[in-house]
Protein backbone atom coordinates (compact mmCIF):
# COMPACT_ATOMS: atom_id res chain seq x y z
CA UNK A 1 0.00 0.00 0.00
CA UNK A 2 0.88 3.61 -0.39
CA UNK A 3 0.36 5.59 3.12
CA UNK A 4 -1.64 9.18 2.40
CA UNK A 5 -2.27 9.75 6.20
CA UNK A 6 -0.96 9.87 9.58
CA UNK A 7 -3.61 7.60 10.77
CA UNK A 8 -2.91 4.56 8.47
CA UNK A 9 1.01 5.41 9.25
CA UNK A 10 -0.18 4.70 13.07
CA UNK A 11 -1.60 1.67 12.47
CA UNK A 12 1.07 0.24 10.73
CA UNK A 13 3.23 1.09 13.02
CA UNK A 14 0.64 -0.65 15.80
CA UNK A 15 0.51 -3.81 14.15
CA UNK A 16 4.12 -4.00 13.29
CA UNK A 17 4.72 -3.16 17.13
CA UNK A 18 2.70 -6.07 18.04
CA UNK A 19 4.32 -8.94 15.62
CA UNK A 20 7.77 -7.67 16.67
CA UNK A 21 6.72 -8.09 19.81
CA UNK A 22 5.62 -11.37 19.27
CA UNK A 23 8.74 -12.38 17.62
CA UNK A 24 10.75 -11.06 20.32
CA UNK A 25 9.02 -13.20 23.19
CA UNK A 26 8.91 -16.45 21.06
CA UNK A 27 12.53 -16.36 20.35
CA UNK A 28 13.29 -15.79 24.21
CA UNK A 29 10.53 -18.53 24.76
CA UNK A 30 12.39 -21.07 22.49
CA UNK A 31 13.92 -24.00 24.67
CA UNK A 32 15.16 -27.60 23.64
CA UNK A 33 12.75 -30.11 24.14
CA UNK A 34 9.45 -28.15 23.56
CA UNK A 35 7.82 -28.67 20.08
CA UNK A 36 6.90 -26.00 17.50
CA UNK A 37 3.29 -26.20 18.24
CA UNK A 38 4.19 -25.02 22.20
CA UNK A 39 6.41 -22.55 20.51
CA UNK A 40 3.76 -21.70 17.86
CA UNK A 41 1.08 -21.61 20.74
CA UNK A 42 3.09 -18.99 22.70
CA UNK A 43 2.88 -16.78 19.52
CA UNK A 44 -0.54 -17.27 19.41
CA UNK A 45 -1.49 -16.29 22.62
CA UNK A 46 0.00 -13.19 22.10
CA UNK A 47 -1.28 -12.13 18.97
CA UNK A 48 -4.92 -12.64 20.52
CA UNK A 49 -3.81 -10.66 24.05
CA UNK A 50 -2.97 -7.69 21.34
CA UNK A 51 -6.45 -8.21 19.39
CA UNK A 52 -4.59 -9.54 16.69
CA UNK A 53 -4.88 -11.96 14.03
CA UNK A 54 -2.53 -14.42 12.49
CA UNK A 55 -2.53 -13.49 9.01
CA UNK A 56 -1.26 -16.95 7.83
CA UNK A 57 -4.34 -18.24 8.99
CA UNK A 58 -6.87 -15.85 8.01
CA UNK A 59 -5.31 -15.63 4.44
CA UNK A 60 -3.97 -18.23 3.85
CA UNK A 61 -5.69 -21.10 5.86
CA UNK A 62 -2.03 -21.72 6.97
CA UNK A 63 -1.91 -24.72 10.05
CA UNK A 64 -0.35 -22.66 12.70
CA UNK A 65 -0.28 -19.11 13.95
CA UNK A 66 2.80 -18.33 12.89
CA UNK A 67 5.78 -20.06 10.76
CA UNK A 68 8.61 -22.18 12.71
CA UNK A 69 11.21 -23.19 10.33
CA UNK A 70 13.68 -26.00 11.41
CA UNK A 71 17.55 -26.80 10.23
CA UNK A 72 16.68 -27.69 6.66
CA UNK A 73 13.34 -26.13 6.75
CA UNK A 74 13.98 -22.66 5.43
CA UNK A 75 10.72 -20.82 5.62
CA UNK A 76 6.54 -21.98 5.98
CA UNK A 77 7.34 -24.48 8.72
CA UNK A 78 4.10 -25.97 9.97
CA UNK A 79 4.04 -26.21 13.88
CA UNK A 80 4.33 -29.73 14.62
CA UNK A 81 5.17 -31.99 17.44
CA UNK A 82 8.87 -32.16 16.52
CA UNK A 83 11.24 -31.28 19.01
CA UNK A 84 13.47 -28.57 19.17
CA UNK A 85 17.04 -29.76 20.22
CA UNK A 86 19.73 -28.67 21.12
CA UNK A 87 21.71 -26.69 18.19
CA UNK A 88 19.08 -26.16 15.91
CA UNK A 89 18.85 -23.37 13.96
CA UNK A 90 15.39 -21.80 13.67
CA UNK A 91 13.69 -19.36 11.63
CA UNK A 92 10.06 -17.62 13.21
CA UNK A 93 7.88 -15.94 10.75
CA UNK A 94 5.28 -13.93 12.20
CA UNK A 95 2.43 -11.79 10.34
CA UNK A 96 -1.17 -10.36 11.48
CA UNK A 97 -3.40 -8.05 10.76
CA UNK A 98 -5.82 -5.74 13.23
CA UNK A 99 -7.97 -3.08 12.41
CA UNK A 100 -7.50 -4.12 8.43
CA UNK A 101 -3.72 -2.99 8.93
CA UNK A 102 -1.02 -6.17 8.03
CA UNK A 103 2.54 -6.30 9.55
CA UNK A 104 5.20 -8.51 8.69
CA UNK A 105 8.64 -9.58 9.85
CA UNK A 106 10.79 -12.68 10.65
CA UNK A 107 14.10 -13.70 11.67
CA UNK A 108 16.05 -16.70 12.33
CA UNK A 109 17.52 -18.07 16.01
CA UNK A 110 19.62 -20.64 16.93
CA UNK A 111 19.28 -23.11 19.99
CA UNK A 112 22.45 -23.80 22.70
CA UNK A 113 24.86 -25.29 22.76
CA UNK A 114 25.38 -22.37 19.79
CA UNK A 115 27.65 -23.96 16.33
CA UNK A 116 30.09 -21.48 15.44
CA UNK A 117 29.91 -22.35 11.92
CA UNK A 118 26.39 -20.69 11.68
CA UNK A 119 27.80 -17.28 13.54
CA UNK A 120 28.97 -15.85 10.56
CA UNK A 121 25.52 -16.86 8.56
CA UNK A 122 23.49 -15.27 10.96
CA UNK A 123 25.24 -12.10 11.49
CA UNK A 124 25.88 -11.58 7.63
CA UNK A 125 22.15 -12.41 6.89
CA UNK A 126 21.11 -9.77 9.13
CA UNK A 127 23.28 -7.00 7.68
CA UNK A 128 21.62 -8.80 4.16
CA UNK A 129 18.94 -7.27 5.58
CA UNK A 130 19.87 -3.99 6.23
CA UNK A 131 21.92 -3.28 3.41
CA UNK A 132 18.96 -3.79 1.64
CA UNK A 133 16.35 -1.76 4.03
CA UNK A 134 19.32 1.19 3.40
CA UNK A 135 17.99 0.96 -0.37
CA UNK A 136 14.55 2.06 0.04
CA UNK A 137 14.71 4.89 -0.57
CA UNK A 138 11.57 8.15 -2.40
CA UNK A 139 12.43 7.60 -6.77
CA UNK A 140 14.90 5.07 -6.64
CA UNK A 141 14.53 1.85 -8.54
CA UNK A 142 13.02 -1.01 -6.54
CA UNK A 143 15.62 -3.37 -8.29
CA UNK A 144 17.91 -1.48 -6.01
CA UNK A 145 16.90 -3.61 -3.05
CA UNK A 146 18.42 -6.58 -4.49
CA UNK A 147 21.43 -5.26 -6.85
CA UNK A 148 22.71 -3.97 -3.36
CA UNK A 149 21.84 -7.53 -1.37
CA UNK A 150 23.44 -9.37 -4.45
CA UNK A 151 26.53 -7.55 -4.14
CA UNK A 152 27.22 -7.73 -0.10
CA UNK A 153 26.23 -12.09 -1.34
CA UNK A 154 28.77 -11.79 -3.67
CA UNK A 155 31.64 -10.62 -1.56
CA UNK A 156 30.76 -12.71 1.27
CA UNK A 157 30.64 -16.26 -0.80
CA UNK A 158 27.13 -16.58 -0.25
CA UNK A 159 23.74 -17.58 -2.39
CA UNK A 160 20.71 -16.26 -2.46
CA UNK A 161 17.30 -17.98 -2.36
CA UNK A 162 15.83 -16.64 -6.11
CA UNK A 163 12.23 -17.89 -5.75
CA UNK A 164 11.47 -16.44 -1.62
CA UNK A 165 10.72 -12.51 -2.80
CA UNK A 166 9.47 -9.44 -0.53
CA UNK A 167 6.35 -7.68 -1.03
CA UNK A 168 4.22 -5.00 -0.59
CA UNK A 169 2.47 -5.41 2.42
CA UNK A 170 -0.61 -3.01 4.25
CA UNK A 171 -3.99 -3.54 3.54
CA UNK A 172 -3.31 -7.09 2.89
CA UNK A 173 -0.32 -9.55 3.78
CA UNK A 174 0.57 -9.70 0.10
CA UNK A 175 -0.33 -6.83 -2.48
CA UNK A 176 1.52 -4.26 -5.13
CA UNK A 177 4.48 -4.03 -5.91
CA UNK A 178 4.06 -7.30 -5.37
CA UNK A 179 7.43 -9.76 -6.25
CA UNK A 180 10.27 -7.75 -4.76
CA UNK A 181 13.34 -9.38 -5.86
CA UNK A 182 16.12 -9.44 -3.25
CA UNK A 183 18.75 -11.14 -5.39
CA UNK A 184 20.27 -9.02 -8.59
CA UNK A 185 17.63 -7.94 -11.03
CA UNK A 186 16.60 -5.26 -13.89
CA UNK A 187 13.53 -4.03 -12.04
CA UNK A 188 13.01 -0.54 -13.03
CA UNK A 189 9.93 -0.02 -10.96
CA UNK A 190 10.36 3.07 -8.78
CA UNK A 191 9.88 3.47 -5.16
CA UNK A 192 7.14 5.98 -4.35
CA UNK A 193 6.67 8.00 -1.17
CA UNK A 194 5.05 5.97 1.43
CA UNK A 195 5.47 3.36 -0.73
CA UNK A 196 5.13 0.00 2.13
CA UNK A 197 7.16 -3.12 1.63
CA UNK A 198 8.73 -5.96 3.36
CA UNK A 199 12.81 -6.50 2.96
CA UNK A 200 13.37 -10.33 3.99
CA UNK A 201 16.69 -11.58 2.11
CA UNK A 202 16.73 -15.36 2.25
CA UNK A 203 21.03 -15.53 2.81
CA UNK A 204 22.45 -19.15 1.94
CA UNK A 205 26.12 -20.95 1.74
CA UNK A 206 24.64 -22.93 -1.29
CA UNK A 207 20.69 -23.14 -1.66
CA UNK A 208 19.41 -21.05 -4.98
CA UNK A 209 15.48 -22.14 -4.98
CA UNK A 210 12.87 -22.97 -2.39
CA UNK A 211 11.41 -26.29 -2.86
CA UNK A 212 8.10 -27.16 -1.78
CA UNK A 213 7.98 -30.12 0.90
CA UNK A 214 5.48 -32.88 1.14
CA UNK A 215 3.02 -31.09 3.07
CA UNK A 216 2.16 -28.42 0.43
CA UNK A 217 3.61 -25.61 2.98
CA UNK A 218 7.36 -26.15 4.42
CA UNK A 219 10.23 -25.35 1.92
CA UNK A 220 13.45 -26.58 1.77
CA UNK A 221 16.39 -25.63 -0.02
CA UNK A 222 17.25 -26.67 -2.99
CA UNK A 223 20.43 -27.47 -3.43
CA UNK A 224 20.53 -28.41 0.29
CA UNK A 225 21.94 -26.01 2.18
CA UNK A 226 22.09 -23.81 5.22
CA UNK A 227 19.81 -20.51 5.29
CA UNK A 228 18.91 -17.71 7.18
CA UNK A 229 15.94 -15.29 6.82
CA UNK A 230 15.78 -11.51 8.45
CA UNK A 231 12.82 -9.38 7.96
CA UNK A 232 11.41 -6.21 8.46
CA UNK A 233 8.30 -4.29 6.79
CA UNK A 234 9.48 -0.86 6.10
CA UNK A 235 7.88 2.63 4.86
CA UNK A 236 9.59 4.88 2.02
CA UNK A 237 9.71 8.44 3.35
CA UNK A 238 11.30 11.52 2.13
CA UNK A 239 13.94 11.03 5.28
CA UNK A 240 14.70 7.54 4.04
CA UNK A 241 13.51 4.26 5.31
CA UNK A 242 10.88 3.73 8.14
CA UNK A 243 11.55 0.59 9.93
CA UNK A 244 7.87 -0.21 11.05
CA UNK A 245 8.41 -3.66 12.75
CA UNK A 246 10.26 -2.68 15.84
CA UNK A 247 10.13 -4.27 19.15
CA UNK A 248 8.86 -2.40 22.33
CA UNK A 249 11.43 -3.11 24.18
Amino acid sequence: MTITQQDELDALKHIGQIVADTLKTMSESVEAGMTTRELDDIGRALLEKEGAVSAPESEYEFPGATCISINEEIAHGVPSDRIIAPGDMINIDVSASKNEFFGDTGASFRVAPLKTEHDKLCKDGRRAMEIGIAQVLVNKPLGGIGNAIGRFARRGGYTLIRNLASHGVGRSLHEYPEEIATWPTRDKRRITKGMVLTVEPFLSTGGHYAEDGEDGWTLYSEPTAPCVQYEHTVVATDRGPVILTLPSR
